[in-house]
């Protein structure tokens, strides 16, 4: 057996799959070690298995004592993890000041510099709530175009339903069981919002000594997220994450559209078939010394198959990733089984909160 991410045998593991032979079987177990904090990148183009692996890293954080598996889920992919007693929060909302003032003219493509930019900013410098901000703009000493063009900025974000004064915190995220995040309802501004809070509030919870377990935070299609205003909570997690033990792994179909701090900070990737040469050359300079030569002929091409860097041991395998043990989300519709009954559930029934969560407890 051989543990992605160290060279020692200590600590608790998750199971990833089993080594991959060029003839198509497989071999000894392949498990990631989950004892350290870990920076991942997972990649590969659409139907490669990039979010199903994501589950099954979730899975596998899950059965850990002191971590807490968080997704960040743009797609709606993640719901089976309440299969595994986790939480999924399909309206998922965030307290307004988990974004720090600076934040929010960038939200709508404000320059903050602006007149209707600087009153935003202003407005959440002075309050802690959306609702608040709102009133204050109507009350701010500013010409009447200026506070509507704010005013209106802000109604827009209240038709989100992603704030409020009672959102989620790093407490409420940070449990034994997997918790799910359900963005597919959102806009990409509201996306990145619930996401940079995410990131920030478990990383200075854990700074704070606030916080006993270590999160482990899962984003999926992570070049959007880094292309808006979670990417500072999101590059601070990659550079810094590691000291107060908060993991990150992210997800996307794109490698060439992160920035390089993404790709050249991740100490494990995962790496299924990849459509674009762009895309593949992206991966292979983050890790010339592991990936030089032919990547693209290196890359599997089944689904599920991946090549898995290990920079701890300055290695690269070929895996079949493992079967989940929750069910899978993220297939396309197809229309020969769009009249079947539903899938069937691995686990307990699900069961719909009144504030839109779901529970498998």
């Amino acid at each position: 057996m051989h543990v992605i991410g160290r060279t020692d045998d200590r600590g608790p593991t998750a199971e990833l799959g089993r080594y991959l032979a060029r003839d198509g079987s497989t071999g000894d177990p392949v498990e990631l070690d989950l004892d350290r904090p870990h920076a991942a990148l997972v990649v590969g183009k659409r139907g490669t298995g990039k979010s199903y692996t994501l589950g099954v890293l979730a899975e596998g954080v899950a059965t850990a004592p002191g971590l807490s598996p968080v997704v960040v889920d743009p797609m709606g992919a993640f719901g089976g993890l309440v299969e595994a007693g986790g939480t999924v929060h399909r309206r998922p909302r965030v307290r307004a000041d988990a974004l720090p003032a600076s934040a929010w003219p960038e939200l709508f493509g404000l320059d903050p510099a602006s007149a209707v930019g600087g009153l935003v900013w202003r407005a959440f410098v002075a309050e802690d709530t959306l609702a608040g901000a709102r009133t204050w703009i109507d009350d701010a000493s500013a010409d009447g175009a200026t506070r509507r063009a704010a005013g209106n900025h802000l109604a827009l974000a209240d038709t989100w339903d992603a704030f409020s004064p009672d959102g989620l915190t790093p407490a409420d995220l940070a449990t034994a069981e997997p918790t799910v995040l359900d963005c597919a309802a959102l806009p990409a501004a509201g996306f990145a919002a619930v996401c940079r809070a995410a990131a920030s509030g478990l990383y200075r919870t854990r700074v704070e000594n606030e916080l006993d377990r270590l999160p482990w935070l899962f984003v999926d299609e992570a070049h959007v997220a880094f292309d808006g205003i979670a990417a500072p909570a999101l590059r601070t997690l990659l550079t810094r994450g590691r000291a107060p033990g908060v993991s990150l792994v992210c997800a996307t179909q794109r490698p060439g559209a992160l920035p390089s701090v993404a790709r050249s900070q991740a100490d494990v990737v995962v790496a299924h078939h990849l459509a674009t040469r762009e895309d593949v050359d992206a991966l292979a300079e983050a890790r010339p010394s592991l990936l030089a030569g032919d990547l693209a002929g290196r890359l599997p091409t089944g689904v599920g198959d991946a090549l898995v860097v290990d920079d701890a041991t300055g290695s690269a395998h070929s895996v079949r990733i493992r079967t989940r043990r929750t069910r899978h989300d993220g297939d396309s519709p197809r229309v020969s089984t769009s009249g079947d009954e539903e899938h069937e559930r691995v686990g307990p029934p699900v069961r719909e909160r009144p504030d839109g969560t779901e529970t498998g407890e």
